[in-house]
């Protein structure tokens, strides 16, 4: 049976192909939806490049017919505009002058006349006001990744008989041999570039780290660098370390998840600055990127330069140079001076960059060790565009929490981070670690609250 769906804009602004993905099914649209697409369109940033998408797929099928009366689509649905409906009855307290009540009424309207009837809309409030009047409602699903616990890690624990653990070093690990513990369920088959913690199930202390390259699982080749100065301090560092320090030819893309104090963010400067400064200018720069957690809020009105304009956004990268540039923990605040310019000079060498993403569309990025922090504010169109900027020579660190989004438009099934992950896993370009709770080493206090909160 045919269904209609009925879209909220703010689908529409994260994902302007949605007005086609709902197959051979009715679409409906609000001229509340139009009306409010006609105001994002000038907008700057991401709301505004979709909503101009959108307006150009709705004008495309209105030359095709009547858009009020109906409209073929692609896939054999239909896709049409709904007056307001204005002689629908709305139950106390739902005020029509406000536009969500009027989708609402719409819906209604639709429903009585025996149709099946979903409201499509990331606004939650709105769906629950939605399952208050008897309306069917639901996220846009088509971007949607798994829920949290069943998304990739990029790493697991495993165990395997000590005749194989034995002979790792030489011959590396054959696949079929390892097994999980039961309450983990059957055992997948490993993923290009899967990492694994492996230990003896003779003793369960002996272990060894290991990373799957297509036929077997192979040791980790970075276990005794130090980048920047860094030292490891967990088994989910080594991993990342590993991951960051592998050739742009062999590992150009490198998603880390994880939440706060995990040393994401610090680990990859480290080796940014090793890859850049230390080892023969591999890279040109080391370039920063931090999503404007405001999401569509342009910088562009602010004064100053470009840099200036972003420094609020790039404070916590300011923060973890101030270590990385003077290891010494009891003398590296004595002179706040020598600090800061030591911090400047990085920057004003060009080994440093920041950079908006508003002003990231167009860009062709060469021989950079790109770090894009916070990542998972980015929408799964803007994750997209920033892995086609990417360059010969380049390499690409999408760094976030899924479970820390800013972007009121976004959860943690639709965020960019989550999506390029589950995206790109098993590609042979993309090396992926998560890093669990208890490795964070921002602080003992940290660590606990993580833990407990």
């Amino acid at each position: 049976m045919k269904k209609t769906y009925v879209l909220d804009t703010n689908v529409i602004i994260v994902s302007p192909h949605a007005l086609l993905s709902f197959e051979e099914n009715e679409v409906v649209l609000s001229v509340v939806v139009l009306e409010e697409l006609d105001f994002l369109k000038t907008e700057r940033g991401e709301s505004g490049v979709n909503a101009r998408q959108a307006i150009r797929i709705l004008e495309a099928l209105r030359q095709k017919g009547s858009l009020q009366d109906g409209v073929m689509l692609p896939d054999g649905g239909t896709l049409r505009v709904e007056l307001n409906c204005e002689d629908g009855d709305m139950p106390a307290g739902f005020g029509v002058e406000k536009n969500d009540n009027r989708l609402l009424r719409i819906c209604m309207h639709i429903q009585k006349q025996g149709h099946p009837t979903i409201l499509v809309t990331n606004d939650i409030v709105l769906r629950i006001k939605a399952q208050m009047l008897g309306i069917k409602a639901e996220g846009f699903t088509t971007d949607q990744v798994p829920q949290t616990d069943d998304q990739y890690r990029g790493r697991r624990e495993v165990f395997v008989p000590e005749s194989a653990i034995q002979h790792f070093f030489k011959e590396g690990i054959d696949p079929t041999v390892i097994y999980q513990d039961e309450a983990e369920g059957p055992f997948q088959d490993p993923v290009l570039n899967e990492f694994f913690l492996i230990r003896n199930d003779c003793n369960l202390k002996h272990t060894v780290l290991g990373r799957f390259n297509g036929k077997r699982i192979v040791p980790l080749e970075t276990l005794n660098a130090t980048p920047f100065g860094v030292q490891p301090r967990n088994v989910g560092q080594r991993f990342l370390q590993e991951a960051l320090m592998a050739g742009v030819d062999q590992a150009p893309l490198v998603i880390v998840k994880g939440m706060a104090g995990t040393a994401k963010t610090f680990y990859a400067l480290a080796v940014g600055l090793e890859k850049t400064m230390e080892q023969d200018g591999i890279f040109r720069r080391v370039m920063v990127v931090r999503p404007n957690t405001q999401f569509d809020d342009d910088i562009g009105f602010l004064p100053g330069s470009e840099q200036e304009k972003i420094a609020p956004l790039m404070r916590p990268i300011i923060d973890n140079l101030e270590i990385l540039v003077d290891r010494n923990e009891h003398e590296r605040y004595k002179d706040e001076r020598e600090l800061r310019g030591k911090i400047e000079e990085l920057f004003d060498r060009g080994i440093i960059t920041c950079e908006a993403m508003n002003f990231m569309r167009g860009r062709s990025i060469t021989k950079t060790y790109l770090v894009i922090d916070e990542a998972q504010n980015l929408t799964p169109k803007q994750a997209k565009g920033i892995l086609t900027r990417v360059a010969k020579g380049t390499k690409l660190i999408l760094l976030g929490d899924p479970m820390q989004i800013d972007n009121p438009l976004l959860d943690e099934r639709t965020n960019g981070l989550a999506y390029a992950s589950e995206h790109m896993k098993g590609s042979p370009l993309c090396w992926q670690v998560t890093m669990n709770p208890d490795e964070c080493e921002r602080s003992s206090l940290a660590a606990d609250a993580i833990l407990r909160l």
